[in-house]
């Protein structure tokens, strides 16, 4: 089966089945009050060395994201011990394939927020931003209008990297390198986007849930999160209004709209990301340069963050 880039992902068993996909990858997150973080910690911990996962999850006081990859049997066993902690019964769980596990490492952090905004902290209990789920959105942009008759305005709340391996056509992205820029830049472009209806966005919904619930309380009347993020989009309706793929924070890099991983890489000295066509050109070196970085005295860049 050849998958176009506007495949829904209602395809993706039989896409995968010619492939060795011996590991499910998870992305999760909840914003809940979650004050017992640290006597949780070593639970987690102890659960995911037994089941050998592999991956990075962060307790915070504002809530839990988690990214996990192993065998579909150590996985679910994992789900329905957390789901038994009535805060996270009704988490849900973003999946993926891969042949071996999209983590070498696992990771167990204690973090003051689930993804770094220096602004108040999210509190659930008292309300979320509107929601938008997949299919409503991808009838938004078919029309170019919510079902108020009000214009339709992807934002970006992903940094420029980010941005650069794929995004929403038209979209307003506002080059930021950091999510702590993102505050001043929804503030500087309030009074244009009156009488439009935004809708954030980001990979896996957290970012984007955070800054509509930020957007609200600076004023904006008609804000949306994109439930789920791009890959939630992806698995419900394929890339539809999408241009590219979409960057991933695990050494798959980039996934395409049918949740495949790409030849996009990253450049191991200065992690710039490195598409399928700079990989061709002779100042790439697998784990000595890039057409970023060859060259220069200082070849280190920051790393690859989704704050």
């Amino acid at each position: 089966m050849q998958a176009t880039s506007n495949t829904p992902p209602s395809a993706q068993a039989e896409i995968l089945a010619g492939a060795a996909a011996a590991h499910v990858n998870i992305a999760a997150y909840k914003f809940v009050t979650f004050n017992d973080t640290e006597a949780m910690r070593p639970r987690f911990q102890e659960l995911c060395k037994e089941l050998d996962l592999k991956g990075t999850i962060l307790l915070t006081p504002e809530g839990i994201n988690l990214f996990l990859s192993g065998p579909r049997a150590a996985i679910d066993r994992f789900l329905a011990w957390l789901r038994a902690d009535a805060r996270f019964a009704d988490i849900e769980v973003k999946e993926s394939h891969s042949a071996e596990q999209s983590h070498k490492r696992m990771l167990v952090k204690l973090k003051k927020e689930i993804i770094t905004m220096r602004m108040p902290l999210i509190q659930p209990e008292l309300g979320r931003a509107p929601s938008v789920d997949a299919r409503t959105l991808k009838r938004w942009l078919d029309c170019g209008v919510d079902d108020a008759g009000k214009p339709v305005v992807m934002m970006e709340t992903r940094n420029a990297f980010e941005v650069d391996v794929g995004t929403f056509d038209n979209t307003l992205d506002y080059r930021i390198d950091k999510f702590t820029e993102f505050p001043a830049v929804a503030a500087a472009h309030k009074d244009e986007l009156e009488g439009k209806t935004v809708v954030t966005f980001c990979t896996g919904g957290i970012r984007c849930e955070k800054a509509a619930i930020h957007m609200k309380e600076i004023g904006y009347d008609s804000v949306y999160q994109l439930d789920g993020g791009i890959l939630k989009y992806f698995e419900e309706v394929g890339g539809a209004h999408y241009s590219g793929d979409c960057f991933v924070f695990d050494y798959r890099t980039a996934l395409d709209p049918q949740l495949r991983p790409t030849e996009t890489a990253q450049c191991f000295v200065c992690r710039a990301v490195v598409t399928p066509r700079q990989q061709l050109s002779p100042e790439y070196v697998y784990e000595v340069s890039c057409p970023r970085c060859h060259g220069k005295a200082d070849a280190g860049g920051p790393a690859a963050t989704s704050d």
